[in-house]
């Protein structure tokens, strides 16, 4: 097959394909992954259009809004420390939100069992005060134990048709999840503060597309690379 002299690649050309199928219709697929070179260049261009679309489209509309309704600027990060807020946005929370929000998505048994696993940790945590101290050391080495030895029990086991088959819900009920979620940043919401988690909704669409296709470390590469550009577009004061 002859390709023209500066036409993409065909991972490049693919991608694009691929990722306005995936919106019109979520599915699980077979990541890529970021070993082989070729898939850096279509991880770029993921990048660029998450980037774009917030930064062009997203963030402007949001702005207006904001401003047209007098909502409350979020205070989230003013809780932080002195000198966590670069690194919390930009490091720590795209490790910590993909693998909690799409770590799992692949539908793979044993990364579901994760997430249940982790789950019963949460309880556990927001039940600490009430367990005593040694039964709660008894059920967290416990539930260790259970999420490795669940995980290597599971590791050859594919996603379940049925994952497979409802997946899009799933899709888009995690993606509302994971915008809604950041509603908590605002320290005051009602309906009119809604469009003010469109940047997030359009991360989750972009990130779940992402991991489907390139894996969970690219998407948490995207995340960061995001975030990094929201946290220059509020410093700089656009």
């Amino acid at each position: 097959m002859t390709t023209h002299i500066g036409a993409p690649p065909p991972a490049i050309r693919t991608i694009w394909r691929e990722l306005a199928a995936f919106l019109k219709r979520p599915a699980v697929l077979e990541p890529w992954g970021l070993r082989r070179r070729e898939t850096w260049a279509p991880l770029a261009v993921l990048i660029a259009v998450h980037i774009a679309g917030m930064m062009v489209v997203i963030l402007p509309l949001i702005a207006a809004w904001q401003s047209r309704f007098a909502l409350p600027m979020p205070d989230a990060f003013g809780k932080l420390p002195g000198g966590w807020l670069l690194p919390t946005t930009v490091l720590v929370a795209p490790v910590l939100e993909e693998i909690i929000f799409r770590g799992w998505q692949t539908g793979r048994p044993r990364a579901l069992w994760l997430l249940v696993c982790f789950a019963g940790l949460a309880a556990l945590v927001m039940a600490a005060q009430a367990i005593a101290p040694l039964v709660l050391l008894g059920l967290l080495v416990a539930l260790v134990a259970a999420a490795l030895g669940g995980w290597l029990w599971l590791n050859r086991r594919t996603a379940p048709a049925v994952y497979r088959t409802v997946y899009p819900w799933i899709f888009w009920v995690v993606a509302l999840v994971f915008a809604g979620i950041h509603l908590m940043n605002y320290p005051a919401t009602s309906l009119l503060s809604l469009p003010m988690v469109l940047p997030q909704l359009w991360a989750a669409m972009m990130l779940g597309f992402t991991r489907q296709r390139l894996g969970l470390p690219a998407a948490m590469l995207q995340h960061a690379a995001a975030n990094a550009a929201s946290m220059a577009f509020a410093m700089a004061g656009v």
